[in-house]
């Protein structure tokens, strides 16, 4: 016997102790793992690792003095019998019909208030609580005070609701022993469908072959070898594989061994919530893959997308219009004075656009507020033609190649998210490129010093023509009236007053003549500037409102890698 024992201590003893500071670092990286990819993945995907970190920070809060333990097993296993000698009391009931075990019953070694939040967590009934004080029943109870043992319903009953309390409970437990009897060891639903989904549990994992005083001594070496076979295919190589039998002590004892050392390690609960943590690590490894990404929108690309939104933005066409309304104010502010009437009403070119300032082309008036620290009022929207097919084309495809460029590397899930992010505030864009436009200063409201000088010259040789003008005609209405006739200063053979009158009509013209082309080049150089500042306006908003959400999904994924990357470290 002591021989059986010093190897089951072997098979069930782990050589590195659980961290409890590095366990709660774990939980902590999927817990920031969750904040972080949250609205960005599907929630089905996250079901496992919210139910991690809620069950994990309650288990942690309550007591880990105590070791939860329960049996599981299939109908006839024998498991209510061996929960009843290993409490060497009648707890559980024992009988032949299918189901025998229909709610969970606990044992709690040492005092019951110490386990009392425990039990209520697990949801065993206080009617299904029963004690073990090691002070009374001498000191070879003592040895596992601190056990709770739970005698679960059978996981193949008929009654669905046995089997969803039975999933339940494997969740909770810190310490699974499977009860399996020579009959059914090998049940499929056993191996498929329980212990080849715990191989991330196997330090808390145990295997007993009950009634094993049914077997002669060749037979249960066979059945415990074919079984040990059975559990090695199931991914849980060195989880111990135990003989036992109800009829006796010395047929619990080797049972009773591992959960002494369970209960004096206090280790269960720690590596239980490690192994879940591998299982939840495991089931989202890829949803994050193995590739870094790329962190940020290459910048070809987010050129590509601002000039598709500038053209769906006008900029083409309020450029145009600046240049035209620059030559519009110019010619308007030095040409002839006596022609600027015509001018005057043509409409301004910015005007029809509602940009440009107010009229004549001076600045808008700034509301009273302005310049005390309060916010001028929303600027009113522009008349700029709405954008083409081709255009609205142009900035689907920009859109999408960010997207593409973006989420290349990246697994599908976080390349939807993507895809998704570049969209999110595609319905506010048209807006937002209003304002920028109707925002930008196209440079056209001040008017330079050079027209000012143009402005006084012409009016000088206006008065100068007029003055010409009015002298000849005073000199015609003398003759009209039989006057004497006014004797006109001469410049060679002209009169003077003729000079005048035609020098300043002829410097009128010629000003305006040679002012034209200084126009057109200051006119382009006014499209060229409020061509590159629409640009940088229409890039704020394109950076905000669609490079901005894919950065903050790309900064999620990295983010998100590297905290799993934390919580995949179980060393």
């Amino acid at each position: 016997m002591t021989d059986i024992l010093g190897r089951v201590r072997d098979a069930f003893r782990t050589d590195q102790r659980a961290d409890p500071d590095r366990l709660v670092e774990r939980l902590h990286a999927v817990d920031r793992f969750l904040h972080t990819v949250d609205g960005h993945l599907p929630d089905e995907r996250l079901v496992a690792a919210h139910t991690l970190v809620e069950r994990a920070g309650t288990r942690l809060a309550l007591s880990l003095n105590h070791t939860v333990v329960a049996l599981a097993g299939a109908t006839g296993s024998g498991k209510s019998s061996l929960f009843n000698s290993l409490a060497r009391f009648e707890m559980s009931p024992v009988g032949v019909r299918r189901p025998t075990t229909g709610v969970t019953h606990a044992c709690v070694w040492g005092p019951l208030d110490g386990a009392t939040r425990l039990l209520d967590w697990v949801g065993v009934l206080p009617r299904h609580r029963f004690v073990r004080e090691s002070a009374l029943d001498g000191a070879d109870e003592a040895a596992l005070h601190g056990l709770v043992l739970l005698d679960l319903p059978d996981f193949d009953s008929v009654e669905w609701s046995h089997r969803t309390e039975v999933d339940r409970l494997l969740g909770l437990v810190d310490l699974v022993v499977w009860v399996v009897d020579p009959q059914k060891y090998a049940d499929r639903v056993l191996h498929r469908g329980y212990l080849r989904e715990l191989h991330r549990h196997r330090d808390v994992t145990v295997v007993v072959l009950n009634q094993a005083d049914r077997l002669q001594p060749d037979e249960l070496t066979r059945v415990l070898a074919d079984l040990r076979r059975l559990v090695d295919a199931d991914q849980l190589s060195g989880v111990p594989v135990l003989a036992t039998s109800a009829l006796s002590d010395t047929g619990t004892a080797p049972l009773r061994s591992v959960l002494e050392q369970a209960v004096a390690e206090r280790q269960a609960a720690l590596r239980r919530l490690s192994g879940d943590v591998d299982t939840v690590v495991e089931g989202l490894a890829d949803l994050v893959g193995t590739d870094r990404a790329d962190d940020d929108v290459d910048r070809p690309t987010i050129r590509r997308l601002i000039d598709a939104l500038a053209g769906a933005a006008g900029v083409p066409a309020v450029a145009e219009a600046t240049e035209q309304a620059y030559r519009h104010r110019a010619v308007a502010a030095t040409g002839w004075p006596l022609a600027r009437g015509l001018r005057r009403l043509r409409p301004d070119p910015l005007r029809r656009l509602h940009l440009g300032g107010g009229a004549d082309g001076a600045p808008a008036p700034l509301p009273a507020s302005a310049g005390l620290g309060i916010e001028r009022p929303p600027l009113a929207a522009t008349s700029v033609p709405e954008p083409s097919a081709a255009q609205r084309s142009a900035v689907g495809l920009a859109l999408r190649a960010v997207a593409d460029r973006a989420g290349t590397t990246l697994p599908a899930t976080w390349s939807a998210a993507v895809a998704t992010a570049a969209r999110s505030r595609l319905a506010d864009l048209p807006d937002a490129l209003d304002r920028a436009v109707a925002g930008t200063d196209l440079g056209v409201e001040r008017r330079p010093v050079w027209w000012r000088v143009v402005n006084a010259v012409q009016w000088l040789v206006t008065v100068t023509a007029t003055v010409g003008l009015g002298w000849l005609l005073l000199g015609y209405a003398v003759r009209a009236l039989g006057l004497p006739e006014l004797d006109y200063p001469m410049v060679g053979v002209v009169p003077l007053p003729t000079v005048l009158l035609l020098g300043g009509l002829l410097l009128g013209a010629l000003l305006s003549l040679l002012a034209k082309p200084v126009i057109r080049w200051a006119a382009r150089r006014a499209r060229w500037r409020a061509e590159g500042r629409m640009h940088d306006a229409v890039a704020e908003a394109a950076r905000g409102y669609v490079v901005a959400p894919v950065r903050e999904v790309l900064r999620a994924y990295a983010e998100a890698r590297s905290a799993l990357a934390v919580a995949a470290k179980s060393r």
